[in-house]
C-alpha cells in the first residue's frame, strides 16, 4: 500500500469513528456498536471505502493485546479475595452452566462436537462495555445485582486467556491448520521437547522480569520526570512481552495479560493505566471497525429469520441460566432477572475469539461469519431489551405506597434540625451531647431508616418547608431552627416560611456557596455557614504548619483570615445583586488588603505566644480592623 492510499484509508477510518461513535453514545447504544456500525458503513457490504479490511487487521489486533494488559492490571489479589463469592461463585457457575447448555444446543443443531464446544465457550462471554455502561447509567453498579454482574464479567475476562490456549486444541484438522499458516514457526522444525521448554522459559522470563527488573526500571525512568518516556517504556514492555509470546508460539495477548497481573500491585499501576488507555481506545476501536467491515451484511439480509432465531436463542439461554444461578446464590428475582438480561448478549471478545478460532481451523469461515452476525445483533439488542425489561418490571411490580409525613415529634424540643445528612448530624450530635432536645426531619426515607438504627433521637420523615410540619415539630416553642437540607430552593423556601410564621425562631442555615449564602440571608436567615468553608480553612492551616510555620503563627493567620473574610462577606452582601463588575472589583480589593494584613502581622509576630502582660502582639482587631 502506497503512502497516499494509506493516508486516505486512515482519514476514512477516523472520520467514520468521529461521526458514528458519538451518535451511538447519544442513542445509549455504547461506543462498541458505534465502531461496528462505522465499519459496516465504510466496508465492502455498503460504501466499500477502505478496500480489504485485512490490510489493517494486524495493527488493529494489537488493541486486543493492550486490552488484556489493562485487564491484567485490574486483577489485584485484594480485589479477587474481596469479591471471591461474586467472581468465582456466581461467575464460575454462570460460565460453566451457560457453556454446557450452549454446547448441548449447538450439538443438537447439528454442529460437530468440537465446533460446538468452541461456540459455547465463545458465546458465553458477555460485553464489558455494554453492561458496565448500563449499570453506571442506571445507578445499579452498587448493590447485590451490580456486584453479581460485575463478578461475572471479571470471571469472563479471566477465562479469555485460557481460551487462547485451549481453543486451538479443538482444531478440526491440525495438519491443515499448520499448512495454512503464512510462515512456518521456527519451533516446528525443532525437536519435540524444545517447544514446552521454550514456552515455560518464556513465561518464567516474564515472571522473573516482572518481579525483579520491571519495577526498578520504571522507578529509574520515573525519576527523569518525562511522561512521554514513561509512556514509551510502558508500550515497550507490552510490545516486548507480546513479541516474546509470539516467538514461542503463544498468543501475544497471553503475555500482555501476564505482564499486567505482575504489575497489578505495583505503585505504577494507575500511571500505566492512564498512559496506555488512549492507545487501547484507538486501537480497539480500529479493531471493532475492521470487524464491522468484515461482517457479512448480505448474510443477515439473505437469512434474517435464521439470524433472528439464533439471537433470540442465545439471549434467552444466557438470561435464563443467569437467573437460575442468581437465585442459587440468593439474589432476589428482580436482581437475578436483571443480571440475566444485562448479560444475555455476546461480548466484544466474541469477535476476537471467532477470528482466532477460524484462523486455527476450529470453526469454518461460514460458521464464523454467522457467529459474528449473531454477536453484533445481540449487542445492538441489549440496551433496547433492558429498557423493555425495566418497563415490564415497573408495570408488574406494585409500586411502594407513598410514605406519609411523620407527625409524632419529640415534645419540648429546643432545636429543630431540617436535614439530617452529613452536615446536620454533626450539629445535632453536638447539641445532644450538651443535653438539648431535638426535633429532626429529613426527606429521604432511606436515610431515615438508616439513621433510626444508630441515632438516639427520633428522625421523622417530611418536607420541613411545610408549615403544618413545622408546627408539629414544635416551632412555636423551639428556639433555634437549623436548615441543613440539600435542595437549595427548598432551603430558601424553608427559611422564608419559618421567619414569616415563627419570627422568634433563630434560623441558622447551611449554604452551598457565597451566592447561596446571600440568598438565604435575603430570605431572613440569622446566620449562614458555607458548608466547605471551615473544612477548607482547617486544611489550609494544617498546610501552613506542614510547610514549617509554627502552630501559633498558623492559627493566628487562619484566625485573621476568617475574621477579615467574614467582615468582607457582610460588607459585600448588598453588591451581590448589583453589577458583576462592581462585585469583582471589590473582591479583588479585599483579597489584596487581606494579603497585606497577613504579611504585616507575620512580620511583627514572635514564633510563640508571648507571656501574659509581656510584649503582647497587637490584638486581631487592631490588625484586621479598618480593612
Amino acid at each position: 500500500m502506497n503512502a497516499e492510499a494509506l493516508l486516505v484509508q486512515a482519514v476514512t477510518y477516523l472520520a467514520a469513528a468521529v461521526i458514528s461513535v458519538p451518535l451511538a453514545k447519544r442513542a445509549g447504544l455504547g461506543s462498541v456498536l458505534g465502531y461496528l456500525v462505522a465499519g459496516v458503513v465504510i466496508g465492502p457490504s455498503l460504501l466499500n471505502l477502505i478496500g480489504d479490511p485485512a490490510q489493517v487487521n494486524h495493527v488493529a489486533e494489537f488493541g486486543v493485546v493492550i486490552l488484556l494488559f489493562l485487564i491484567g492490571l485490574d486483577v489485584q489479589p485484594s480485589l479477587l479475595w474481596r469479591m471471591r463469592s461474586s467472581i468465582f461463585g456466581v461467575g464460575g457457575a454462570q460460565y460453566v452452566a451457560t457453556g454446557l447448555v450452549g454446547t448441548g444446543i449447538a450439538v443438537a443443531l447439528g454442529l460437530e462436537w468440537r465446533s460446538a464446544v468452541a461456540c459455547g465457550a465463545i458465546l458465553t462471554i458477555s460485553s464489558d462495555a455494554i453492561v458496565l455502561s448500563i449499570l453506571e447509567e442506571k445507578g445499579l453498579r452498587k448493590g447485590a445485582m451490580g456486584d453479581a454482574t460485575f463478578g461475572v464479567l471479571l470471571l469472563q475476562d479471566l477465562v479469555v486467556i485460557p481460551l487462547f490456549v485451549f481453543l486451538p486444541l479443538l482444531a478440526l484438522d491440525p495438519i491443515a491448520a499448520k499448512a495454512a499458516s503464512e510462515t512456518p514457526h521456527w519451533l516446528e522444525a525443532a525437536p519435540p521437547w524444545l517447544r514446552p521448554v521454550a514456552v515455560l522459559g518464556a513465561v518464567a522470563a516474564v515472571i522473573v522480569a516482572g518481579q525483579y527488573a520491571v519495577r526498578p526500571a520504571f522507578r529509574y525512568i520515573a525519576s527523569a520526570k518525562l511522561r512521554e518516556i514513561f509512556t514509551a517504556a510502558a508500550l515497550l514492555m507490552v510490545v516486548g512481552v507480546a513479541a516474546l509470546m509470539t516467538a514461542v508460539g503463544l498468543p501475544p495477548a497471553l503475555g500482555a495479560f501476564l505482564a499486567g497481573v505482575l504489575l497489578a500491585e505495583s505503585e505504577f499501576r494507575k500511571e500505566l493505566e492512564s498512559d496506555i488507555e488512549p492507545f487501547r481506545g484507538i486501537l480497539l476501536g480500529l479493531f471493532f471497525m475492521t470487524v464491522g467491515a468484515g461482517l457479512d451484511l448480505g448474510l443477515i439480509l439473505r437469512q434474517p429469520l435464521l439470524i433472528a432465531g439464533l439471537v433470540a436463542l442465545v439471549m434467552t439461554v444466557k438470561a435464563v441460566v443467569m437467573m437460575g444461578v442468581g437465585k442459587a446464590f440468593r439474589l432476589t428475582w428482580r436482581e437475578a432477572s436483571g443480571s440475566g438480561v444485562l448479560l444475555s448478549q455476546a461480548g466484544e471478545f466474541a469477535f476476537v475469539l471467532v477470528a482466532f478460532t477460524v484462523g486455527a481451523r476450529v470453526l469454518s469461515p461460514e460458521i464464523g461469519k454467522l457467529l459474528m452476525a449473531v454477536a453484533a445483533v445481540s449487542l445492538l439488542m441489549t440496551p433496547l431489551l433492558f429498557l423493555g425489561y425495566e418497563r415490564l418490571v415497573d408495570r408488574l411490580q406494585p409500586k411502594a405506597p407513598v410514605r406519609d409525613a411523620d407527625t409524632r415529634f419529640q415534645d419540648g424540643a429546643h432545636v429543630i434540625v431540617a436535614g439530617f445528612g452529613r452536615f446536620g448530624q454533626i450539629a445535632g450530635r453536638l447539641l445532644q451531647a450538651n443535653d438539648f432536645q431535638l426535633s429532626v426531619m429529613d426527606s429521604s426515607p432511606t436515610q431515615i431508616d438508616l439513621l433510626r438504627k444508630f441515632a438516639n433521637n427520633q428522625v421523622n420523615y417530611g418536607d420541613a418547608s411545610r408549615l403544618d410540619l413545622l408546627h408539629a415539630a414544635g416551632a412555636a416553642k423551639a428556639k433555634v431552627l437549623i436548615v441543613a437540607i440539600d435542595d437549595k430552593e427548598k432551603a430558601e423556601e424553608l427559611v422564608e416560611t419559618a421567619k414569616q410564621s415563627f419570627p422568634h425562631l433563630i434560623v441558622l442555615a447551611r449554604a452551598f456557596d457565597r451566592g447561596h449564602a446571600y440568598e438565604l440571608l435575603a430570605k431572613g436567615a440569622d446566620f449562614v455557614e458555607r458548608e466547605t468553608y471551615e473544612a477548607s480553612l482547617a486544611v489550609g492551616r494544617e498546610a501552613l504548619k506542614r510547610l514549617g510555620m509554627t502552630p501559633y503563627r498558623a492559627d493566628r493567620a487562619s484566625d485573621i483570615f476568617r475574621r477579615y473574610d467574614l467582615k468582607q462577606f457582610y460588607k459585600m452582601q448588598p453588591m451581590w445583586n448589583l453589577d458583576d463588575d462592581t462585585f469583582i472589583k471589590e473582591s479583588r480589593l479585599a483579597r489584596a488588603t487581606l494579603e497585606r494584613l497577613l504579611a504585616a502581622d507575620l512580620a511583627t509576630l514572635e514564633d510563640s505566644p508571648p507571656e501574659e502582660g509581656v510584649g503582647a502582639a497587637a490584638p486581631l482587631e487592631a490588625v484586621a480592623g479598618g480593612g
